[in-house]
């Protein structure tokens, strides 16, 4: 099955990085340090851009945050970093937003949740002083809806109505309706007040993943808006990467979405990259972008006689990662390349050969070599106590001889 084609958005200027209009998907991430902490924030935010992280995002809670935000945001460009920084806000944005015009100035896009915003009356005059601040500042805003903090008052006003059809719908659908008016009703709201369409991103999270996926597919369908995609309150470590990259992949397969995060519960001793690092390895999968060599190898089985193959495959995954720096430099379209650790016969040779370099380990009862193919064809056979040295050693002059610039 194919990946279908991109929805057709509006382009979406956030600073140095573009969204939508058929550019390449964006991966963002979010800070959990306190903002106020400025070289906690600051060491988070090089920690996620280094990862990859092509916008970073932070909470900006309170007047300490808001008055931190722009020394985070001037060191982060004396060390030349120019990732964009987008300013999350809940409940006081509006006020923060106005106290505080430096990091409004200094921002480069805006986060609000409709639910969060205000009651009645108030709901409207709080949001439209932010979309305001947007316009005089020219940023781009995401209007980010998340059914854990709905608006109440447009649900029970769509549960009344409701309730007086003939044939009243259940309550999932009330909710579907209602996350997908929210954020079109703030998007039009928005587009009143100042904002155009090309500064506009819209996201509907919800945690459970077929809900998630009904949502964003009918608000994929209704507006041509560019779409953030996030599985909220996914969960950490396994269940958090196997339920936010089934349901991205999903909805990217479908030619939904233009930027991504992967949300996962933070990990003792796990670094906050790693939801950046998910992203990554999610695109690639996908074949929507990519960021460096993959290397395909065997799970293993009775018929492996050892584990070399394991120390293989992650030494060779360790080099490629180390090495990246350098050979995006010396080496474009490297990013491409794909290589093969196997751990026997059975498939070792046909996986080697389908990879652009290959290596086939022996396993049970096989003889104790291991031949090496290139371009599907077989080089050489390696053997002895250097066979990850004299490997690398060919995956290097590989890339010599067809990447290099020329």
């Amino acid at each position: 099955m194919e990946i279908q084609p991109r929805r057709k958005t509006p382009v979406v200027k956030v600073a140095s990085v573009v969204i939508g209009g058929g550019h390449p998907i964006v991966i963002q991430s979010m800070t959990n340090t306190r903002t106020a902490d400025v070289q906690a924030t600051v060491h988070q935010i090089i920690e996620l851009i280094e990862a990859g992280s092509e916008m970073v995002r932070v909470t900006v809670n309170n007047d300490e945050a808001a008055r931190a935000v722009p020394e985070i945001i001037r060191t982060i460009r004396d060390q030349g970093y120019l990732t964009p920084i987008i300013g999350d806000f809940h409940f006081n944005g509006h006020i923060l937003l106005s106290k505080h015009p430096e990091c409004a100035r200094l921002l480069d896009k805006y986060r609000v949740n409709p639910g969060n915003i205000g009651k009645g009356h108030q709901h409207d005059e709080n949001f439209a002083r932010i979309i305001k601040i947007a316009v005089e500042n020219s940023k781009a805003v995401r209007i980010g809806v998340n059914w854990g903090s709905l608006d109440q008052e447009l649900v029970t006003d769509l549960m009344n109505r409701n309730a007086r059809i003939k044939s009243p719908k259940n309550s999932k659908e009330i909710i579907y309706n209602a996350m997908i008016q929210s954020a079109l009703q703030s998007a039009e709201l928005a587009e009143r007040i100042g904002l155009p369409s090309n500064r506009i991103v819209l996201s509907v999270k919800m945690s459970v993943l077929q809900d998630m996926v009904a949502v964003y597919s009918r608000l994929a369908a209704r507006c041509d808006y560019a779409l953030h995609l996030g599985l909220t309150e996914a969960g950490g470590d396994i269940q958090g990467v196997a339920s936010s990259s089934a349901a991205l992949a999903i909805l990217l397969q479908q030619g939904i979405g233009d930027t991504i995060r992967v949300s996962l519960t933070p990990q003792p001793n796990v670094g906050r990259s790693r939801e950046v690092e998910v992203c990554r390895h999610l695109l690639q999968a996908l074949g929507l972008r990519y960021f460096e060599p993959s290397v395909t190898s065997c799970p293993g089985c009775g018929r492996t006689a050892s584990d070399y193959f394991q120390h293989l495959a992650r030494d060779i995954s360790g080099y490629i990662h180390e090495q990246m720096p350098r050979w995006k430099d010396c080496y474009p379209g490297v990013e491409r390349m794909k290589i093969a650790v196997m751990g026997c016969v059975v498939n070792g040779p046909g996986e080697s050969r389908h990879a652009d370099i290959g290596i086939s380990l022996p396993g049970a009862f096989e003889k104790s070599i291991a031949p090496v193919y290139v371009d599907g064809k077989q080089l050489t056979t390696l053997k002895g106590e250097h066979i990850k040295e004299e490997f690398i050693g060919i995956l290097e002059d590989y890339m010599r001889k067809k990447f290099t610039r020329k």
